[in-house]
This record gives structure tokens, sequence and C-alpha cells, in this order.
């Protein structure tokens, strides 16, 4: 297990962090799980809005990175600035049980959550691990206000189940983050020749956290590797400089990462278990800062644990049985069979996943898993079957994983190993892919931006722009025709049908003695697209027999919402003060006139108290 703890100042992500995560090395072959605990995320309003609406930058950047490797998220929580990731090898994701999340803000007395933990517990092959995410009070003379801190996340964060109710009643904890842990009694020309002259054992026993571990209760237990690197606080940012500015602040290693296994029990309990004593052993292979990162005032710090126990489970609750390939669409049959005492939902459904994906909800189709006799499947132990639509297949050669993802448990319950499928695309999918090939990266965009809004992490094809959404007004005229895979296909587990959209939405036409009128407003036409204020742009076109199309290079034209694929069948009109012009030549009995907006010509239809307003 690697755990990173990173306080990244409200930094943008650097654009690489493989050294981070050790994943340049031999050592990534061997890990199985992955935590990022990070802290003071940028968390301004304008910032949690986008983030509320895409994945952050920060998650995006790690599950990019990630998923290569063949990490796929199991879980995150996040308050305000404080981030945890979970990570694990997608094999594993079956014995990954019972996961739950929780926070505690301790900030402005427990409202603002600026201060505080937050944590993901879980089940590893039958064994209580729970990740610890903290950010405590800053400056020398707070700690025992960190103390009291910690004692009250500690307190508050309550699981639910039968067992491991508490942060400390699980078998395993990793307790991590921007602790803010100080130097004492050493002044900092001192601290700073320590450093200097690699002699940091001086400083370890002036450490405030080496203190409190034999001093405070609450600390009793909790164990950490040396510290055989610089202190990770605080630095100019963009160098390895320790604080050259007026407050010059002295280092300290504010950055930890501790874990506490939970003590043995004395003999046989209430409920006749054996002791816990020699089932599960921690040793730390590594325990280092990284000085290659300086976006933040503090480094970055990574340890490597080997963590042994006795497996007690060694099947998943699912199994699922496919064939090596699907060649052909009635090929995509799955067959899944239920561990007694699963508890199935019929909103479990089983996910088509491509080699490398990133989360749980990043498939490329699904089915539900709905069967007429799942019950009696499960009961006599019977495997069910389901079957894919041949149009819910992708198209062409790739490898690809089933999952079967558990609404009860909000987990994965079982997977397959990679098999192939080996579709041929067809003509109409091909000429798609092809002619919107050159602008991939902005159809890319256009779904970021009209994506909607989701409890779970983005969708793959979203990785490479990390909410950086340009605005609507930049699309004006951008023609989006979907891919061939994406055709027909939903990306999340929405008991709506999927619906095409119908061919037949007229074509937006002007009347004859208006034509000129609009070509000689076509350059304020296009002026006001371009403007961040638009809606000047937007006229109303009336449509009756008789009009005249617009040309095809119009604004209007390229406007069509069959060619943005995610929007639902609908007309756009324009609105301008042709309106005025048309609608004081019209019928009024038949064209029935309002004021617009206060552009509008005057003396036009009822007044304000008369009329509603459109």
């Amino acid at each position: 297990i690697t755990v990173v703890t990173w306080n990244v100042g409200t930094a943008m992500p650097p654009n690489d962090v493989t050294s981070l995560l050790h994943l340049n090395t031999g050592e990534t072959n061997d890990v199985d799980m992955i935590a990022i605990g990070l802290q003071e995320v940028n968390s301004k309003i304008n910032k949690r809005l986008k983030d509320a609406l895409f994945t952050d930058q920060w998650s995006e950047l790690f599950m990019d990175v990630l998923s290569p490797f063949h990490f796929i998220l199991v879980s995150t929580v996040r308050m305000q600035g404080v981030i945890l990731l979970v990570f694990a090898k997608y094999y594993h994701l079956p014995f990954l049980q019972d996961i739950q999340t929780d926070c505690t803000r301790t900030g402005l007395g427990g409202y603002w959550g600026n201060k505080g933990g937050v944590s993901v517990r879980l089940s590893i092959f039958g064994h209580m691990v729970c990740f610890l995410n903290c950010h405590l009070p800053a400056h020398l003379e707070k700690a025992e206000q960190r103390k009291e801190d910690f004692a009250t996340i500690l307190h508050m964060q309550q699981f639910e189940g039968p067992v491991a109710n508490g942060i400390l009643d699980h078998d395993l904890v990793f307790w991590f983050g921007d602790l803010n842990f100080r130097i004492e009694s050493l002044d900092i020309c001192f601290v700073k020749y320590a450093i200097d002259s690699n002699v940091l054992s001086q400083l370890w026993e002036k450490d405030q956290l080496n203190i409190a571990k034999s001093t405070w209760p609450v600390l009793r237990g909790f164990q950490e590797g040396p510290l055989n690197f610089p202190p990770t606080f605080k630095f100019d940012v963009g160098t390895n400089k320790y604080d050259s500015s007026a407050k010059k602040r002295k280092p300290a290693w504010t950055d930890r990462i501790l874990w506490k296994i939970k003590p043995p029990s004395k003999g046989l309990g209430t409920g006749g278990h054996r002791p816990s004593q020699g089932v599960l052993s921690v040793s730390q292979l590594c325990y280092c800062s990284h000085m290659e990162y300086t976006v933040s005032d503090h480094k970055p710090v990574a340890a490597i644990f080997a963590v042994q126990f006795a497996s007690k489970v060694d099947k998943p609750l699912v199994e699922i049985y496919v064939a090596d390939e699907w060649s052909r669409p009635e090929q995509a049959v799955v067959r899944y069979k239920m561990a007694v005492g699963f508890h199935r939902s019929s909103w479990d459904w089983i996910g088509l996943y491509r080699v490398g994906f990133r989360h749980p909800k990043d498939y490329v189709s699904y089915v539900w898993a709905r069967s007429d006799d799942g019950e009696r499947c499960l009961e006599k132990q019977l495997c069910a079957q389901v079957m894919f639509s041949e149009e819910a297949l992708p198209k062409g050669n790739g490898e690809y994983i089933l999952g079967y993802y558990s609404n009860t448990s909000s987990s994965i319950a079982g997977v397959t190993e990679p098999f192939q499928i080996s579709l041929p695309r067809s003509e109409e999918g091909s000429s798609s892919t092809d002619s919107s090939g050159s602008s991939s990266e902005e159809d890319d965009s256009t779904l970021v931006l009209l994506a909607p809004k989701s409890r779970s992490p983005s969708p793959g094809k979203m990785k490479r722009h990390r909410s950086r959404s340009p605005s609507l007004a930049k699309f004006q005229g951008l023609i989006l025709r979907p891919s061939s895979r994406d055709r027909g296909t939903s990306r999340s587990p929405s008991p709506q049908s999927r619906c095409s959209l119908p061919r037949n939405i007229p074509t937006i036409h002007l009347p004859h003695e208006e034509l000129g009128h609009q070509e000689v407003k076509s350059k304020e036409l296009g002026q006001a697209a371009e403007s961040p204020d638009s809606s000047s742009f937007y006229q109303t076109v009336q449509e009756q027999s008789g009009l005249r199309r617009v040309s095809a290079d119009s604004s209007l034209t390229r406007a069509d919402p069959r060619n943005l694929g995610l929007l639902p069948a609908l007309r756009l009109e324009m609105i301008d003060q042709a309106l005025g012009r048309r609608q004081e030549s019209a019928d009024q009995s038949y064209y029935p006139c309002r004021r617009m907006s206060a552009t509008s010509p005057p003396g036009c239809g009822p007044s304000p108290k008369e009329g509603h307003s459109p």
C-alpha cells in the first residue's frame, strides 16, 4: 500500500506525478493500493462551483496517471480543500467491500471545513482498514489545539455496520496529512544548520509529534518511520529554498504518515473470536519526501507499506463467466453466479469496461442485472444470464472487462479477466468518425460543457481537459457528430431508456421581406455571437409557408441542435428587432405581439400590466 500526503497550497496540478507515486520504478508492479491525501486544494467559490459540475483537476490528474497501470478509483471524499482518494488494482475490487466515507470539520469551532479530517474505510479481504487524511491547526503554539482537534475527529467519525464503528476500531489505521507539528525550542539558525549538515537526528527529539506520541494517550499505539528526509515546510514556491520572506518561518516536518494496528484481544471475546495477534503485520518499506515538486510551499511525502494478513475472503460475491472473445453480437452473453448471502438489488448492473478504465462508472455500456429467476438462482446457487444488445456493443477491436456493480454496497462485486471484442465497424459509424476526427478536441470540450451533472467522476473522454471548459459563446456554429461508439449508448446507469433523436426537425427559415434586413445585420450578428454577453444575438424567427431558407453559411443553420448530438429535439428561434418590423406589418390577430425586452420597439402589444412576460 502506497500512502501520499501533499499540501498543494491552492496550486494547479503539475504535469507529471509519476515519481511521486513511484510509478517509474519496479515497485509499481507490487503495489496493490494507493491512498492520496491532499490539503488546501483551491476551494474558492468559483472553483467549487466548477468542481461541483466536473471532477476537480487534481482527481482527474491522478486518475489519468494511474489508470494505465490498472489502478481504479475505489472511493473519494472531499471537505472543502481536503481531499482523499483511494485506488486499487482492478482485480482486487471484488474483495474491497463495506466502503464508507466520513468527514469532520474543526475550523471555526467546527463550522468551517478548512481544517479537520476526511476518511475512507473499507474491508480488504475481510480485514477492516481506515485511511484518515487530516489538516490540523497551524503555528508552533497550537500543539494542544491539534491534540483536541484530533481527538474530536476520532470521536465524531462513526461508521455503520456490525464491526469497526469508530476509527480506532479498525484492524489497521493509516493517519496522514498536514498535521502541522513544529520543532520546539531550537532557533531557526540551528535548524537550518542541522538540515544543511544532514544531522537531522538532532531535530527529532524537539519535534512536537515525536514528543506527543509518548505523552498523549490519544496517540498511543501510532507508529512512524524515521524522519530521514529534510523538513517539508516552508519553502519559497517554485524553489527548494526555505522561507525567505519577512516572516522567515522555521522549517518543520508538518507532513506526516503514521499507522496503527489494532491491539490483540486478551483471549476469546464474547463472540468466541480468536485473538487477532499475528493475523496482521505492517512493515514500512519507504518513507521519503519529493523535493522535485515546487508548486507549493510544502513538499509531498510518500510511504510504501507491506501489509501481511491471512485472507478471510477467497471468492468474490459474484462470479462472472464470459467467452474469450466476442466476434458476433449474439456472443455477448454474460452468465453470473451470486454467492450465498449476497444482497442483490434490482438496480444492480453489469458494466462493460475498456481495459484501463478509471472508476466503476467509467464504462462503455451496461446492462441491468435483472433476471426473471434471479431470486431462484441466488437461492439454489444457479447461474443467471443477461445479454448485451447489439447497439450497446463497441465496434472495432479491443480488450474489455466485465464488472458486476452492486447498488447496495456501491462497489464492484465481481470482475472478469480481460477478453477480446472484435466487431466490424458500420459504414455509417466509420464515416461519422472520420468526418469528426479532425475536431476531436473540440468535441470533448463540448461534451464536458454539456454533460449532465453526475455524482460520479467524469467519464474517461473528459480526462484531457480537467474542467477547463471554454464558455458557450466560443462554440457558436460548431458542428458536432457523435462517434460510432457513443451513438445509442448511455454514460450513466439511468433507468430511462435511450431514445434516438428524430430526424424531422424543421429547418429555420426567414421571410422574404426580412432577408435583406438580415443581410444588413449579418456582421452585427457575428460580432454579437462572439461577445461575452451573447443574449442580444438571439432573435425570434416565425415559421410559415412561403418563407425562404437561411443560407448554409448562416449562424442559424450552423446552430442546428441535431449537430450537437447531446441535446433533445428542439428548434432554435432567434430574437431581434426584425421581429418588431415583422410584427408591425403582420396580422395582429394571427401574430399576438408582446414586448420582449427593453430593446423591443415601443408601442407593440399590450402593456406589462395587460400582457404576460414571455
